[in-house]
C-alpha cells in the first residue's frame, strides 16, 4: 500500500490513497459502533413511565422505526437494546439475525473460520443481512460488488447505509463521488464531511485531502490541517505524517519543529515507511547512530530503497556489537496498533 499522502498536482489521480481497505471486524472497521452506549436503567425508567404523564411508552415504537434507529448499531450494543423490553427484544430480531450473516460473510470473503474463501458466499451473506438492515453488513455488500467492479451496484449500497447514519457508508459515499467521471466534488465533500463530524478518522484524513487540494472545491488550508490533526489523534497514521509536514511547512497551521518532529515519530512508530526514513535521518543528524539505524532499517524493509544507503553509512561507524545490536532491535521492532 503506497504511503504517499500529501497532495500532489502533478499526479493524474485527484488522491494518492483512495482503494477501499481488507476489513478486519465488524465494529473496527467501520470505527463506528453505535452513537453512544446504552444506558439501561435511563431507557427502562422510561419505559414504565405511566401514559398519564403525557410521554410515550418506548415500547411503542413501530418495528420499522426501531430498525432505523438501531441499523448501525454493533452486536454488543444491538443485545443491550434487546434487554430493554419484550418489544424491544421482538423488534430487533432482524438486526440480531443480521449480525450471524455479517459474521459468516466475513468468514466467507477472508477464508477464516474453517471455511474456503468465497467472494459470492460472502455477498450473499452480506446481502441477507443488509436485507435485514443492518448497515455494517450494507457497506461489506458495498465492498464487495465494489472489488467485483460492480460499481454501481455498491455505491446504492453505500447510499443506503449513508442515510441511515452509517459514517463508513458516508465515507465510502464520498470516495465514490470522487472516482466518478467526472469526479463530483461538491458531493463528495458533503459526504465526507458527515463522515468527519461523526467521528470517522478515514473519512476525516479524506476530506482533509480535498480541502488541502481544492480543485472542485475551496483550498482551505487551515481546515486541512485541523482535519488531518483530529485523525492523527483518532490514530490514522497517514494523517500523522501529513499534520507533521503541515507543522515543519507551516502550511494551515503556525510553524513548529517541535511538533512536527514529534507527529513524524508517532507516524514512524506506527509503521509509516516515510516516516521512519525522516525520522531516521534526523535521529543520524543528531548523532543518535543506532537508533537512526533501527529507522532506516525499518524504511527499507518497508520499501525505501534511499533509506539502505544511509544505513550503510552509519553501520560503518558502528563498532559490531552496535551494528548487531541495532538490527536485532529492528528485527524485534513491532508498529504500534492505529486506525489505518
Amino acid at each position: 500500500m503506497s504511503d504517499r499522502t500529501w497532495p500532489n498536482r502533478s499526479e493524474t489521480s485527484h488522491f494518492l490513497t483512495l482503494p477501499f481497505p481488507t476489513k478486519k471486524t465488524p465494529t473496527t472497521n467501520h470505527q463506528f459502533k453505535s452513537h453512544n452506549p446504552i444506558d439501561l436503567r435511563r431507557l427502562r425508567s422510561c419505559s414504565r413511565r405511566p401514559e398519564s404523564s403525557g410521554r410515550r411508552d418506548f415500547a411503542d415504537l413501530p418495528n420499522d422505526v426501531l430498525t432505523k434507529i438501531a441499523a448501525n448499531f454493533s452486536l454488543p450494543n444491538l443485545q443491550a437494546a434487546s434487554l430493554v423490553c419484550r418489544s424491544w427484544r421482538d423488534g430487533l430480531r432482524p438486526l440480531r439475525e443480521a449480525m450471524v450473516f455479517l459474521r459468516w460473510g466475513k468468514r466467507f470473503k477472508h477464508g477464516r473460520g474453517g471455511v474456503k474463501a468465497s467472494l459470492e458466499k460472502a455477498l450473499d451473506s452480506f446481502l441477507k443481512g443488509a436485507a435485514r438492515g443492518s448497515t455494517l453488513a450494507m457497506v461489506d455488500a458495498g465492498l464487495v460488488y465494489w472489488e467485483m467492479g460492480r460499481k454501481e451496484e455498491g455505491v446504492a449500497l453505500y447510499r443506503r447505509a449513508a442515510e441511515l447514519g452509517d459514517a463508513a457508508g458516508m465515507c465510502n459515499l464520498g470516495i465514490s463521488y470522487l472516482q466518478a467521471e467526472p469526479p463530483n466534488m461538491k458531493e463528495a465533500v458533503k459526504w465526507l464531511y458527515r463522515a468527519s463530524v461523526a467521528g470517522y478518522v478515514r473519512g476525516q484524513y479524506q476530506l482533509a485531502l480535498c480541502l488541502h487540494r481544492g480543485g472542485g472545491t475551496n483550498q482551505n488550508l487551515s481546515d486541512a490541517a485541523k482535519w488531518y490533526l483530529r485523525a492523527a489523534e483518532g490514530g490514522y497514521v497517514r494523517a500523522m505524517y501529513n499534520v507533521s509536514l503541515c507543522y515543519s511547512l507551516g502550511m494551515g497551521v503556525s510553524q513548529n519543529h517541535r511538533q512536527s518532529r514529534k507527529w513524524m515519530k508517532h507516524a514512524a512508530d506506527h509503521g509509516h515507511r516515510k516516516a521512519q526514513f525522516e525520522h531516521g535521518l534526523a535521529l543520524f543528524s543528531e548523532g543518535q547512530m543506532m537508533k537512526a539505524v533501527v529507522y532506516l532499517e525499518l524504511a527499507g524493509r518497508g520499501g525505501e530503497t534511499a533509506a539502505a544507503h544511509v544505513k550503510d553509512v552509519i553501520l560503518q561507524q558502528l563498532s559490531p556489537p552496535s551494528r548487531e545490536r541495532a538490527l536485532s532491535l529492528a528485527d524485534t521492532w513491532r508498529a504500534l496498533p492505529s486506525s489505518r
